[in-house]
C-alpha cells in the first residue's frame, strides 16, 4: 500500500495547490506506474481507452444542446413564462429565480451554466426592485444546485458510466430530488420575501391571454426532457442519441424563433468543444487511476474495512455524507466522482443500498460541495458576476445550507424521493 499512499498524496497535494483536476489525477497515476513492474504503455492506454466509451458522447451532445438552447432566445422565454407563473408571490422575481432553474434544468444540464446565466440577467434586474445584492446572489447559486439534477444532468452521465448503472433510471430519479429541492426553496424564498418586504411582481390575476403567450413560447423548449425520458424509456434511443436528439430540437426551435444564425452557431460549437474537452481530459486521466486502484484490489479491501468497522448501512449513510461535504470543500465535483465513485459504490451494494439512491445522494453531495468554501466554485461564479462579498454571501446563505442539508437527510434515509418515479417509469 506504499506506493498507493504515495499516489493519493501526490494527487491531493496536486490538488490542493490549484493544479488542474486532469494533471493532478495523471500524476499520480504516473507514480504509480514509475514505481510498478506494470509496462508504462498501459498507462498511455489506459487513458485513451477511457474516453473511448460510447456512452460519453452524449456528454458534447446534451452540452451543446444547452448551449444551442442559451443562443437562441429559449432561456429568454422560459424566464418570463417562470415570472408569469410566480409573479404574485412574495419575492417573484427570486420565486422567478427558483423556477427557472428547475426549468433550464432540463435544458442545460450545467449548475455553473445556470448560475453563471441567471447570475447576469437576474440579479441586476433583483438589485432594481429593491433585493440585496447577497440574496440576490445566494438564492442564484443555491438555486443552480438543482438544475443537474433535472435530466439531463452531465454527472448523472459520468455516474452512469463510473458505477454501471443505467444513465436512463438516472435521469428519472434525478425529477424527484430536484422537485423536493425546488418546492422546499421557494417556500424558504416566499418566508424570507415576507420577512424583509419584497413584493410580488404584479399584484393583478393573470389573464387566460397574458397566461396562454407565455406558455406557447416556453412549451416547446419545456418539451424536451420529457422527450428525452420518453425517447429513452420507450426504446426509441439511448441516451446517447438522445443527446443528438436534444441538438436537433434546440436547433429547430432557434431557427424557428429566428434567433439563431450562423455566428451563434459557431459560438455555440466553439464552447461545446471547450466545455467537453475540459471533461474528457479528466475521465481518460481517472481511468488509468481507477484501473491500478483496481488492479491492487483497493475498493476490495476499503469495502472490507469499512463493513467490518461500521455496523448497519444507516451509519455508513451518515459517514459518506460527512465525508463528501469535507471532501466537496477542497476538491472539484468532476474529480470527487471519479476518484471515490469506484469506491464507495461497491461498499454500497455490499451494504444492501439501493443503486439509484446511493446515486442521488452521492450526486446531491457532489453539488453541495460546490457551495462550501474555501474551493466552492459556485460561489466564485456567482460572485464574480455578481459582485458580492464572499463574507456577506456566506452570511446570506445560512438559511439556505441549513435547508439543503435537510433535504440531503431526506434522500439519504427516505428511498421514496430517488426511487419512487424510476419504479413508476421501469
Amino acid at each position: 500500500m506504499g506506493v498507493i499512499g504515495l499516489c493519493a498524496i501526490v494527487l491531493l497535494v496536486c490538488l490542493f495547490i490549484n493544479v488542474p483536476v486532469f494533471i493532478a489525477v495523471l500524476a499520480g497515476s504516473m507514480v504509480y506506474f514509475l514505481h510498478s513492474p506494470v509496462p508504462s504503455m498501459i498507462f498511455a492506454q489506459r487513458v485513451a481507452s477511457g474516453i473511448q466509451n460510447s456512452t460519453l458522447l452524449a456528454i458534447p451532445f446534451f452540452v451543446a444542446s444547452g448551449v444551442f438552447m442559451n443562443n437562441s432566445g429559449v432561456t429568454r422565454r422560459v424566464m418570463e413564462f417562470c415570472s408569469l407563473v410566480t409573479g404574485r408571490m412574495a419575492g417573484g422575481l427570486a420565486e422567478v429565480n427558483v423556477l427557472l432553474s428547475t426549468l433550464m434544468g432540463g435544458l442545460s444540464g450545467s449548475a455553473l451554466a445556470d448560475a453563471a446565466m441567471e447570475a447576469k440577467m437576474l440579479v441586476p434586474e433583483m438589485e432594481k426592485q429593491g433585493y440585496s445584492k447577497e440574496f440576490s446572489t445566494v438564492v442564484t447559486a443555491m438555486s443552480a444546485m438543482i438544475t443537474p439534477l433535472i435530466p439531463p444532468g452531465i454527472g448523472m452521465i459520468l455516474y452512469g458510466c463510473i458505477a454501471n448503472v443505467s444513465i436512463g433510471k438516472l435521469f428519472v430519479a434525478g425529477i424527484g430530488p430536484g422537485l423536493l429541492l425546488c418546492v422546499s426553496m421557494m417556500v424558504l424564498v416566499s418566508v424570507m420575501s415576507k420577512r424583509r418586504g419584497y413584493v410580488p411582481i404584479r399584484t393583478e390575476k393573470l389573464s387566460r391571454k397574458e397566461m396562454w403567450k407565455a406558455l406557447k413560447g416556453a412549451f416547446f423548449p419545456l418539451c424536451l426532457p420529457i422527450v428525452i425520458i420518453g425517447g429513452i424509456r420507450l426504446g426509441i434511443f439511448t441516451p446517447t442519441e438522445a443527446g443528438a436528439v436534444s441538438i436537433v430540437y434546440a436547433m429547430v426551435l432557434g431557427f424557428a424563433y429566428r434567433e439563431l444564425d450562423l455566428k451563434g452557431i459557431w459560438n455555440a460549437i466553439i464552447d461545446t468543444v471547450q466545455t467537453t474537452a475540459g471533461i474528457m481530459l479528466i475521465v481518460g486521466a481517472a481511468s488509468s487511476f481507477a484501473w491500478f486502484l483496481t488492479r491492487e484490489r483497493v475498493p476490495q479491501t476499503l469495502t472490507e474495512a469499512v463493513v467490518s468497522i461500521i455496523s448497519n448501512k444507516y451509519l455508513f449513510l451518515l459517514f459518506v455524507n460527512v465525508f463528501l461535504i469535507i471532501v466537496g470543500m477542497f476538491i472539484e465535483g468532476n474529480a470527487t466522482m471519479i476518484v471515490l465513485v469506484p469506491l464507495l459504490a461497491p461498499i454500497a451494494k455490499a451494504y444492501g443500498i439501493d443503486e439509484i439512491q446511493f446515486a442521488m445522494t452521492f450526486v446531491f453531495n457532489n453539488l453541495l460541495g460546490s457551495l462550501t468554501p474555501p474551493m466552492g466554485t459556485m460561489i466564485f461564479v456567482t460572485c464574480g458576476v455578481t459582485g458580492c462579498r464572499f463574507d456577506k454571501f456566506l452570511k446570506e446563505a445560512v438559511p439556505f445550507y441549513a435547508l439543503v442539508l435537510g433535504c440531503l437527510l431526506l434522500l439519504t434515509y427516505t428511498p421514496f424521493f430517488s426511487t419512487w418515479l424510476v419504479n413508476l417509469v421501469y
